[in-house]
């Protein structure tokens, strides 16, 4: 099957259909959204833009993780530190004219890490030559620091989205800011998708404080809900059970960054990984 319709049937089993309107002469408003989005993913997976990202999609279910997270075309959607830009190649031309993607890094003033920071800073000032690089300038997407964040943007976000970042939030500092300006952003009916290199749950402290990429699924839980947010569930898409995730240098010996040249791991795809979705608390 080629990777196109796989996308789009994979949307379509993910998603509820509603039942059918008595008079067969009206569309279901829900059918018809539905169709317009499958088509939306099926026509941003195979956006020529993103000719070198197509390889880890096998990897990284995008169209079955944006269905898992609910997110519409017409959304405003928050990646919490895009990088290279792989999910924004995807989002910002999913969402749509009618939609707003939002590149949103951590407010610096809140690292431990002056690295980080360096790297992490002035997203507002950057991220239009990304655009440019990623062929997306005119596009509906936008790049900020999170102390740019006023508050006449709260309440106006419809998914926060955070990919494979949570361990660097966690370990220089940014994490416990980050999760409270995401839940001031978001709709009351917002919701907060994360996607995260996962732990053995018996993994020892030491090896799930982040310096290894990896985090134990029920801590992530319970820091998130700590924040006022409530788990709505959870999904295998982007498991790995190959993975044993207790690598000495972490989960950068595994592809794509292989660090290790370990030839064990080369052929196993990416890291095991959690997928959750929670609720903002009322």
């Amino acid at each position: 099957m080629r990777p196109i319709y796989a996308a789009t049937a994979a949307l379509a089993a993910l998603t509820i259909t509603a039942p059918a309107v008595a008079d067969h002469h009206m569309e279901n408003p829900a059918m018809a959204n539905h169709s317009m989005a499958n088509h939306a993913m099926a026509a941003a997976l195979a956006d020529a833009r993103r000719a070198a990202d197509s390889a880890r999609d096998q990897y990284r279910h995008p169209a079955e993780t944006l269905a898992f997270f609910q997110v519409k075309p017409g959304m405003t959607v928050v990646d919490v530190v895009p990088g290279g830009g792989w999910y924004t190649r995807v989002l910002a031309s999913y969402l749509g004219k009618d939609g707003k993607y939002i590149g949103l890094n951590p407010d610096v003033a809140h690292s431990n890490s002056p690295r980080m920071a360096e790297s992490w800073g002035g997203l507002g000032k950057t991220f239009p030559k990304s655009l440019s690089d990623w062929g997306l300038s005119g596009t509906n997407a936008v790049g900020m620091n999170s102390d740019e964040v006023t508050e006449a943007m709260h309440g106006t976000v419809d998914r926060a989205l955070i990919f494979r970042e949570m361990h660097n939030l966690h370990r220089i500092g940014f994490l416990h800011y980050e999760l409270d300006t995401l839940r001031d952003l978001l709709k009351d009916d917002g919701m907060l998708g994360i996607v995260q290199h996962r732990a053995k749950a018996w993994a020892p402290a030491d090896y799930t404080d982040g310096s290894r990429g990896y985090m134990r699924q029920l801590d992530i839980i319970g820091l998130v809900e700590a924040h006022g947010f409530q788990l709505v569930g959870t999904s295998e898409i982007n498991a790995n059970p190959m993975d044993t995730a207790d690598h000495p240098r972490g989960v950068w010996e595994m592809p794509p960054s292989w660090g290790s040249k370990d030839e064990k791991l080369k052929n196993l795809g990416e890291s095991d990984r959690m997928t959750l979705l929670f609720r903002k608390r009322q």
